[in-house]
């Protein structure tokens, strides 16, 4: 399947974002990579590095990160929203790719490894079911001595979405049985104003690095 192809099996997390995919796109587009990852800014390689963005939707964090100076990958499965990154940010750099965790086959294929995975809003999307092999796949795909980044969503569902509760402990838990430590460990408000919605952030590294 071409980069672009829509989708006939799309990944369960993703129902509700094909249809939605302009007005999502906006709503991501209208904060900034600094905003959404303000916690975490210091804890991003200030040398050149190779990043992965999963969930990347409109590219803005990818697009972000590319314009630093890193290489970056953008991995998002609805092709809606990928035609829009990278129509978005064609001048980044940024490569898209089609490919969904738990299992990301196509990164995994490809024996790629990384510095920087990033998921933001991306975990809740997992079934309690598919979330260790979901952390087995991202440690594969990170570097020695690379970080795992995470938002994690606390909030009701909206309508047409599939998203579970991701409490942070069972989150670190995870991590930790992974051989990842929390690097950093936050809460926040939600940026777009809604009351009833807040965020875990974490930052996860392995176990035997500094």
């Amino acid at each position: 399947m071409a980069v672009g192809d829509a989708r006939t099996d799309r990944p369960a997390g993703t129902a509700g974002y094909g249809e939605a995919a302009e007005q999502l796109a906006a709503q991501y587009e209208a904060v900034t990579f600094a905003e959404v990852h303000r916690e975490a800014l210091h804890l991003f390689p200030t040398r050149p590095a190779d990043v992965l963005d999963i969930g990347a939707g409109s590219g803005r964090d990818a697009a972000a990160l590319a314009a630093l100076g890193h290489r970056v990958v953008a991995a998002e499965p609805t092709a809606e929203l990928r035609r829009i990154g990278e129509h978005l940010h064609a001048a980044a750099g940024v490569r898209w790719v089609d490919d969904a965790l738990p299992a990301l086959p196509r990164l995994g294929a490809a024996g790629a490894r990384f510095d920087v995975v990033l998921l933001t809003a991306v975990w809740m999307h997992l079934h309690p079911d598919e979330r260790p092999p979901a952390m087995d796949a991202l440690t594969r795909l990170l570097a020695p001595a690379g970080r795992l980044f995470l938002s994690l969503r606390h909030g009701p569902v909206p309508p047409g979405r599939r998203m579970y509760d991701a409490p942070a402990e069972e989150t670190l838990a995870l991590a930790r049985a992974w051989g990842l430590r929390p690097v950093l460990h936050t809460e926040r408000p939600d940026l777009h104003g809604r009351s009833d919605v807040h965020w875990t952030v974490l930052v996860l590294s392995d176990v035997n690095q500094r």
